[in-house]
């Protein structure tokens, strides 16, 4: 009787993307995102609540530092605590997703050279994990503007596909610096300073409507994360919508998605050896 043999072979190129077992070790996926969940709130003594507590105890900072202080206008004289608030929520979701993908080969290392499975599959399970606690601090928004009697319109809508471009941004640079961070290791320690950069460089505690120039404006655009914080608040807050920034925004994330799966690709057949 003759046995089957399945001859596994690296190759390059975009037929490398394999997106078809992607869908085929779809259970991975779900353990995955499942052992994320358990391994970050295991043994934690405050456990979910530090989902609440990341974000509010932010606000409460920004709120009266640049509030307060800073007498920063919001958009459509929105209070300032939920004008942070509303910014927050996707900052921390792309956050978060970005630095657990951006470590989690390395993290994952026994499970990369003792079985074969499409490693794409290890960043979006650490990126898709995160919306558990996105779920939370939505309910707390929520509440918040329920307090300031915001009212509820469906133009909320727009959270579902505003929600879903933050984890497509977070994979997108999660990608690059997973597969760099397998052959250099300082990645992972620039990955937290390069996200705290970032979240100044994006309207978390700012209106981008405070950029009035065209050519800043464009540059500002660059940032994929801008079109998408300015959509949430207009999505959640009304005000002017996103319009230009956001297609700007959402063609920088395109590029880096595409170029970020490319490149994993073509750096995945040495991560078993090198990682």
């Amino acid at each position: 009787m003759s046995e089957e043999t399945t001859l596994i072979r690296a190759s390059s190129g975009w037929v490398a993307l394999n997106l078809k077992d992607l869908w085929k070790y779809r259970e991975l996926v779900y353990f995955l995102i499942w052992r994320d969940i358990k391994v970050r709130y295991k043994q934690a003594a405050l456990g979910v609540a530090w989902a609440i507590i990341q974000p509010i105890l932010t606000m409460l900072v920004f709120s009266t530092v640049f509030g307060k202080f800073g007498k920063l206008p919001t958009d459509n004289s929105v209070p300032y605590p939920l004008f942070t608030l509303a910014a927050l929520l996707p900052w921390t979701l792309f956050a978060n997703a970005l630095q657990r993908s951006g470590t989690s080969l390395v993290g994952s290392a026994n499970l990369i050279t003792k079985i074969y499975f499409p490693r794409l599959i290890i960043p979006i399970s650490s990126v898709m994990a995160g919306l558990v606690d996105f779920g939370i601090s939505f309910i707390i928004l929520i509440g918040t503007m329920i307090y300031f009697k915001v009212s509820f319109t469906w133009n909320m809508l727009w959270i579902i596909p505003f929600t879903m471009l933050t984890l497509v941004t977070a994979l997108a640079v999660g990608l690059w610096f997973s597969a760099l961070n397998v052959r250099y290791r300082d990645v992972q320690q620039m990955i937290p300073f390069l996200v705290q950069v970032w979240m100044f460089a994006s309207p978390v505690a700012y209106s981008a409507q405070l950029i009035t120039d065209r050519k800043w404006q464009i540059i500002y655009g660059l940032n994929p994360m801008a079109g998408i914080i300015q959509g949430f608040r207009w999505s959640l807050l009304g005000g002017t919508p996103p319009g230009e920034l956001m297609l700007l925004s959402s063609a920088v994330m395109l590029v880096l998605f595409i170029g970020g799966l490319y490149y994993f690709r073509r750096m995945e057949k040495t991560f078993a050896d090198t990682v």
